[in-house]
């Protein structure tokens, strides 16, 4: 099954509200344990995917020791990296602040050829928070990361593709079949699997190649024990389509 998250607030440009944020954090945490939810897609309707975080709502004062606006937004991006089924971003319209850094915390990029896409914290004097600054140039040309970050200007998908963040652009009335087509695509893999090639994936980043490739081993020899790998063999050698069950 494919899980879809659609950001509802088209009149604001799908702008993230401490609510919204909150209800899709909520909605990822129980998805972890699903067993039918094996991957995640992230949308929204009317012209924008998102353009970034209701201002009003970041800007409302807070009781002493009660969490804010920022606090709710790490913890939603931070549990969408670490989400460990594959995510997908079917960007539909504008991208902006807090919409792409919810894009860089996705693991594949879908975009409508229509779409645009940039940071625009400059725009309004505002500092990225949920990765902007720090994820930006991971995933694109630094020089590129930089010019986004600076000018707040947004840029066409097919330019996104053509720099790396994008993995594919399809025609706008495409777009959420091509998502769900590829997140069934993925279901159909082991979830343990999956899993494992994305944790080691999102880690290897930070470690040398000689750590990375420790980490890979070591999880192959867990995974050598799972019932999953088994499966697979025993599929491959029948001639038969495997059912993987996630352990």
């Amino acid at each position: 099954m494919v899980g879809w998250i659609t950001l509802e607030r088209p009149k604001a440009m799908n702008a993230l509200s401490r609510e919204m944020i909150e209800g899709m954090t909520a909605t990822l945490r129980a998805w972890i344990d699903d067993p039918e939810v094996r991957t995640v897609v992230i949308t929204g309707t009317g012209p924008a995917f998102c353009a970034g975080a209701d201002l009003k709502t970041a800007s409302a004062p807070v009781a002493p020791g009660e969490k804010d606006f920022l606090d709710h937004i790490v913890v939603f991006f931070d549990t969408l990296r670490a989400f460990p089924k594959p995510t997908i971003a079917a960007v539909n319209g504008l991208t902006l602040a807090g919409g792409l850094e919810a894009v860089l915390a996705c693991d594949i990029v879908l975009a409508a050829r229509s779409a645009r896409l940039g940071d625009g914290h400059s725009n309004f004097g505002v500092f990225p928070g949920g990765g902007g600054a720090a994820i930006l140039p991971r995933k694109v040309p630094a020089n590129v990361a930089k010019y986004l970050l600076f000018t707040g200007d947004a840029i066409s998908a097919d330019e996104m593709k053509a720099f790396g963040l994008v993995n594919e652009v399809v025609a706008d009335a495409e777009l959420a079949d091509r998502a769900q087509a590829l997140g069934e695509k993925f279901a159909k893999k082991s979830p343990l699997v999956l899993a494992r090639m994305k944790k080691v994936a999102n880690e290897a980043a930070d470690k040398s190649t000689a750590d990375a490739l420790r980490h890979e081993l070591h999880e192959l020899r867990d995974h050598q024990r799972s019932w999953d790998i088994q499966e697979g063999l025993r599929a491959f050698v029948e001639k038969r389509e495997p059912q993987f069950k996630g352990y």
